[in-house]
């Protein structure tokens, strides 16, 4: 599997040995030491995914990342030596899709890459390019769109296939463990609150009251499921 892959970091040791380490598998890797410079390398190449340091020195890495995902749904994951909890949030609210601590394994890092990227390049496998319709909006899955009314509902990449997954199958309790496969790509390698906070945000969009949701609901104890108006 090969693709191309910039890194955000400013650790000069640290990134000549993960461009060397990812090279060896085919990936085409560029690198950027600010965060202006990655954005504007965004704007003029399209990247299979990006691998973010959250301190860089001319702009904070959540930052990078909001400004990323105004240009771009290109997957990212941020690499990074804060291990708090707050963080790891913070950027998955941002628009992150993965988050790992270093030191970590590369084989590890890998591992997350290939199934982001295999997630990216399959995602329309699963789509029958039809409509879902409900009582407050419809789901068009042929252009990846949902709309309300005349109003597009802009959701993320991962936001539209986590609803799609939901919606495609009314009724059905998904764990986290099982959306954390079948929309992130992977089994057990994330983190399984990465699935609640992209729950909220997609309610916060098409739920006309977020804390009293008619469309995803929780089933406590197990997961969620979507329940069609």
């Amino acid at each position: 599997m090969s693709g191309n892959i910039l890194i955000v970091d400013t650790d000069k040791s640290f990134i000549k040995g993960l461009k060397y380490s990812l090279e060896q598998d085919d990936y085409l890797v560029d690198i950027s030491s600010s965060g202006k410079g990655a954005i504007e390398k965004i704007d003029k190449k399209t990247y299979e995914l990006v691998l973010l340091e959250l301190d860089v020195p001319d702009m904070n890495g959540l930052t990078i990342c909001q400004n990323i995902r105004s240009l771009s749904s290109v997957p990212i994951i941020f690499l990074t030596e804060i291990d708090e909890d707050i963080k790891k949030i913070l950027a998955l609210e941002y628009g992150a899709d993965d988050y790992m601590v270093k030191p970590f394994n590369i084989l590890e890092l890998k591992a997350r890459i290939k199934a982001i990227l295999r997630r990216v390049n399959n995602k329309n496998n699963d789509l029958d390019k039809s409509i879902i319709d409900t009582e407050d909006f419809t789901i068009n899955t042929l252009g990846r769109k949902v709309i309300s009314g005349d109003k597009n509902i802009n959701l993320t990449g991962k936001e539209f296939d986590l609803l799609f997954v939901l919606a495609s199958n009314p009724g059905k309790v998904f764990t986290r463990e099982d959306l954390l496969e079948k929309v992130w790509g992977y089994a057990y390698y994330g983190d399984l609150r990465t699935v609640d906070v992209h729950i909220r945000r997609i309610r916060e969009k098409i739920e006309k009251d977020p804390r009293e949701a008619e469309y995803i609901l929780t089933k406590w104890g197990v997961g969620y499921y979507f329940k069609a108006k």
